[in-house]
């Protein structure tokens, strides 16, 4: 599968027309000793947590044909180092925090690595959102959805970012996929 490239003139043209297109946290533009290295290369550390992250999503999105592609950011803001291994788990929600249809499904394409997190340092996922309208009515029920809720890999307890999309409130049409956790930042000219 190709993914769409979003180039650096790109983001910087939207940042410049919208002031606030990309939501990114003081963390990510850390010096790059905060980088995420392969696990192996570090001393073990704990899983990270989900109050020791921080998720945020590069906007604007990268649209193709029938979906758009975002990056998801994870990042490290605890003191200290801890690891990810996986895939995040990732739904949409609405009022009140319900999910709205099924649960994201993995993107395929990546190999799973464990990867290490120093303190402020980020990671990514590519998430796509598939435009619902390609779904039978009947089927999706289409709504706006309030935002996305984030089970970072290997974590019991999520975290809900602010986002508004199209998506399915039925359970069934896979209007969400997600790739494994990838080192760096997902956003380029974002240093990490």
């Amino acid at each position: 599968m190709r993914l769409p490239h979003l180039t650096l003139g790109r983001l910087s043209a939207a940042i410049a027309l919208t002031g606030a297109a990309v939501l990114i946290p003081a963390i990510a533009l850390a010096a790059p000793g905060g980088a995420a290295t392969p696990a192996h290369t570090s001393a073990a550390a704990s899983r990270c947590r989900t109050g020791s992250l921080t998720d945020w999503i590069g906007l604007p999105g990268d649209g193709t044909a029938g979906s758009t592609y975002y990056m998801l950011e994870l990042s490290n803001t605890s003191g200290a180092t801890c690891t990810l291994y996986g895939y995040p788990g990732i739904s949409g929600v609405g009022g009140g925090g319900h999910q709205l249809g099924s649960a994201a499904r993995r993107l395929g394409g990546w190999t799973e690595l464990p990867l290490t997190l120093r303190p402020y340092s980020t990671v990514h996922v590519v998430l796509q959102v598939t435009d619902v309208s390609n779904f039978p009515a009947s089927s999706c029920h289409p709504v706006t959805a309030d935002g996305l809720r984030v089970y970072a890999p290997g974590a019991y307890a999520s975290k809900v970012i602010p986002f508004s999309f199209r998506a399915c409130s039925r359970r069934g049409p896979a209007y969400l996929h997600v790739s494994v956790t990838l080192g760096g930042t997902g956003i380029p000219g974002v240093g990490n």
